[in-house]
């Protein structure tokens, strides 16, 4: 177990004037608090807090991250209030670690949500102060390296929630380090078995790239020493594992046809950037270049500062390699990131206008405050994390950075939301396109706006970037709800007339009595009720029933129906309704007498994630929450209502379609026809065909109980020689 000291010395060599005193006291206070508390490993948990100080120590951070670092689980694992940490330690250190602490479980939400808020909540915490972020990103980083003594379900989702957010994360804060050790470390607990074969197939050529670099950067050395360019240093490395198996993957070819496995790295003095310069100039003239693989990041730096020239050249024995070049301090950057040069240094707070690394920092949390729903808000940011490459130009010359697939609608959002609001048109390099056209890097864009324009909901079906796809939909969303409130509305008139009720006194003066019944729903605001009513996710007869009371209701209902009506349950338990599909159930919550089906769209099996959908006329359609149509629904969170698996799994089978990729050659169909009959799995088709790129494709019909069921075949047809990928085809089957 690392020592405390040893910490203190790493803090004091980093930062002479620290308060030392500081982390001694909080490491102290953890020790305490954390005695006889013990991790999955059956290590006293007293190790987490000190490995994770540690690694804020290494990333040269000061003394308040680093002591955040010793008490970030305190407030969450034990007694401890928050108060009792500003008293003992501070406004700052108390203000990262309220930052860290996870909301609190509540029950009636689900993990998934529960996730997001947590999220959201870091995120907000993080634009005040970045170093919130960065001790989580060290508490992740400790907890992947030590996640093999959890269980695997726990393993799997900790893993991926890993690669979905806090991997990118770290990229966007230009952490290049620690964002590669996640992804290794959530690849190898994803992906077992391909984790052990790719590290397995490298370590075997491991003697041939090593031989490989060094004559290489020896090479290298020769030549700027020749031509008088000066360096730091120039290493060899290897890709990183996750990176390698996600180009396999995209490219679908075999590790072989991976040409830029290895790279070097030129490291120039930070006195002239005009050394890098020189030194691709010497690269290009020993090795030819490969046309259109030069990237110039050094003019153009990333968005979150990244810095480097990039070239692949053909080497002597007519394999292509790549080397980067960038001065030291670019490469302290690109290592470590925002910890290399924050604020925090200067004794300033927050993301100011002078960051240029934290623009995308700002929108980012622009649109997290907007964003009400929580899984909305979370696939959302999977898609805003990852990297951003196009850049183009306003007339005026202003350089816009947008992701690939980006198109004029998503440059005008980028520039002001009342430009996107009002666009009507574009011009690319003088030319009008369709507002559809992705722009390309270099391309100059201008924005056709009309004052009386509005957004059109098609624009969900192309825009890329968050920001555009949020602007549209709460556009979208107030369009309809304003028309739900006026349908709730009329609803509403003609149920309370038949009660001898005006529903226009009823709502008058802001509707004080209505308001109640809101509140009894879960709503603030009496037109959100209404808006309910229209949506169809609350009967007028219900809202009646509330305002009028139990007693008096039955009354009257019973003079209007002839007959003495059953007893409404009461508005505080959670209405639950049981709808038959087939053998098997799904558990609908806050939704009364509505028609339930699967749609067909995406066709989801038992134990998968679902979320229903009340629609017009149709009942409740529950996707799966990996299907494509689901984040167009989001636009009306509204009528979004929780559904979940109920009953037994091994009840019904579901067919699900199967789509595999395999070489071209004899017995493939019976190959995995077999492997799945070998699972005690039914069969409903099978066909084979030969695309135009040689390949193989089959499509097999499996019948399946539940997600499981569906993986382990999955994972059964992979293992058979010759499949090169197995893929899910969405749709009924």
């Amino acid at each position: 177990m690392i020592r405390i000291e040893e910490i203190v010395e790493k803090v004091r060599r980093s930062h002479p004037q620290a308060d030392l005193d500081l982390l001694r006291r909080a490491y102290f206070f953890s020790a305490r608090e954390h005695k006889g508390q013990t991790r999955a490993s059956g290590e006293p948990y007293l190790v987490h807090p000190l490995e994770v100080a540690n690694i804020l120590a290494d990333m040269k951070l000061d003394e308040v991250s680093v002591a955040t670092g010793l008490l970030h689980d305190v407030v969450e694992d034990t007694l401890v209030e928050p108060d009792t940490i500003r008293d003992y330690f501070g406004e700052d250190v108390s203000h990262l670690v309220e930052g860290l602490t996870k909301i609190a479980h509540i029950s009636s939400q689900s993990k998934e949500v529960q996730q997001a808020e947590n999220v959201r909540k870091m995120l907000l915490a993080m634009v005040d102060d970045v170093r919130v972020v960065l001790v989580k990103l060290a508490d992740r980083l400790h907890n992947m390296r030590t996640l093999h003594y959890l269980k695997p379900e726990k393993r799997q989702r900790i893993a991926q929630e890993t690669l979905d957010i806090y991997a990118p994360i770290a990229h966007r804060l230009g952490m290049g380090k620690v964002r590669g050790e996640l992804e290794d470390l959530a690849f190898r607990h994803l992906h077992p078995e391909e984790y052990r074969e790719l590290a397995a197939q490298l370590e075997r050529r491991r003697a041939e790239h090593e031989s490989f670099l060094a004559a290489t950067t020896a090479r290298i050395e020769e030549q700027l020493k020749e031509s008088d360019v000066p360096y730091v240093r120039v290493e060899g490395r290897v890709k990183r594992l996750y990176s390698i198996y996600k180009k396999l993957r995209r490219q679908r070819i075999d590790l072989d046809q991976v040409y830029d496995l290895v790279a070097a790295r030129i490291v120039t003095p930070d006195n002239d950037v005009r050394h890098c310069y020189a030194a691709l100039g010497v690269i290009h003239n020993t090795w030819k270049p490969v046309p259109g693989r030069f990237k110039d990041w050094i003019g153009t730096p990333r968005d979150n500062l990244y810095q480097s020239l990039h070239t692949s050249v053909i080497g002597p024995d007519g394999q292509p390699f790549e080397i980067q070049i960038r001065t030291e301090e670019m490469h302290r950057v690109a290592e470590e990131g925002v910890a290399a040069h924050w604020k925090y240094k200067e004794g300033r707070r927050g993301a100011h206008d002078d960051d240029e690394a934290f623009q995308w920092l700002r929108s980012l949390v622009e649109w997290t405050q907007e964003v009400k729903d929580s899984r909305d808000f979370l696939e959302s940011l999977k898609l805003d994390l990852y990297p951003k490459d196009v850049y183009a130009f306003t007339p005026m010359g202003k350089i816009i950075q947008l992701p690939r697939g980006a198109t004029p609608v998503d440059f005008a959002y980028a520039i002001h939301t009342e430009i996107g609001n009002t666009c009507t048109g574009a011009r690319i390099n003088g030319r009008m396109v369709s507002l559809r056209t992705p722009i390309q890097n270099g391309d100059v864009v201008e924005i056709i706006r009309s004052p009386s324009a509005h957004p059109s909901r098609d624009w969900l079906n192309f825009v890329a970037t968050t920001r555009a796809r949020n602007r549209v939909r709460h556009w979208v969303s107030e369009q309809q709800r304003a028309e739900s409130i006026e349908i709730g509305r009329k609803m509403f008139e003609r149920e309370a007339a038949r009660f001898h009720l005006s529903a226009k006194k009823l709502f008058a003066d802001g509707g004080g009595e209505m308001k109640r019944v809101a509140g009894e729903y879960g709503y603030g605001r009496t037109d959100d009720l209404l808006a309910a009513i229209g949506y169809g996710k609350i009967v007028p007869r219900n809202v009646i029933a509330k305002y009028l009371g139990q007693e008096k209701f039955d009354e009257q209902a019973q003079k209007l129906d002839g007959r003495k009506p059953s007893r409404l349950r009461s508005s505080v338990e959670a209405v639950k309704k049981l709808i038959r599909l087939g053998d098997d159930s799904i558990v609908v919550r806050g939704v009364d007498d509505l028609l339930v089906n699967r749609a067909r769209c995406c066709n989801p099996v038992h134990g998968e994630p679902i979320v229903g959908y009340v629609t017009r006329g149709k009942g409740v359609a529950v996707h799966a929450r990996r299907c494509k149509n689901v984040q167009q629904l989001m636009v009306n969170p509204e009528r979004i209502v929780e559904v979940e698996w109920a009953g037994k799994p091994d009840t019904v089978a579901y067919a699900v379609k199967l789509l595999a990729v395999t070489e071209n050659r004899n017995g493939m169909l019976a190959g995995i026809t077999s492997a799945i009959s070998d699972m005690k799995t039914g069969i409903r088709d099978a066909r084979a065909t030969v695309g135009a790129d040689e390949r193989g494709r089959v499509e097999v019909t499996v019948e399946v109980f539940d997600v499981k069921h569906l993986d382990k075949v999955i994972g059964s047809v992979k293992k058979v020689p010759g499949v090169l990928d197995v893929e899910r085809v969405n749709g009924a089957a």
